[in-house]
């Protein structure tokens, strides 16, 4: 069983910059797919960065805008997000899942989440 704990998050004006941090309970690193996801209300979930053994992918839309990292002796996932848009509010998760990555939610664990608000 892995806990995964998020923060970081908080409200900014649009072009601002925040960084979110996901700290694991065990050890996740070369044995899980390591995401980002994010809900918006109304709207469904959906993965936004991944990262597994050192490969990252994005979402287009964030995409030159964000950053995913781990640092395995911290067990820990970041997110750097810069040049924040209003469309970016949302809430965001830290997930794990064994194995490689997916887009689709199927992931073992999840975190509780972070709020990240971006005013125009």
């Amino acid at each position: 069983q892995v806990q995964l704990v998020e923060s970081g998050g908080g409200s900014v004006q649009a072009g601002g910059s925040l960084r979110l941090s996901c700290v694991a309970s065990a050890y996740t690193g070369n044995s899980f797919c390591m995401a980002w996801f994010r809900q918006a209300p109304g709207k469904q979930r959906e993965a936004v960065a991944l990262f597994y053994h050192g490969s990252t992918d994005y979402a287009s839309s964030v995409r030159g805008r964000f950053t995913i990292s781990q640092d395995n002796a911290k067990n820990a996932l970041y997110l750097q997000m810069n040049s924040l848009k209003p469309e970016d509010t949302a809430m965001y998760y830290c997930a794990a899942r064994y194995g490689s990555c997916i887009w689709a939610n199927r992931y073992n664990y999840w975190g509780q989440g972070t709020q990240v608000t971006v005013s125009s």
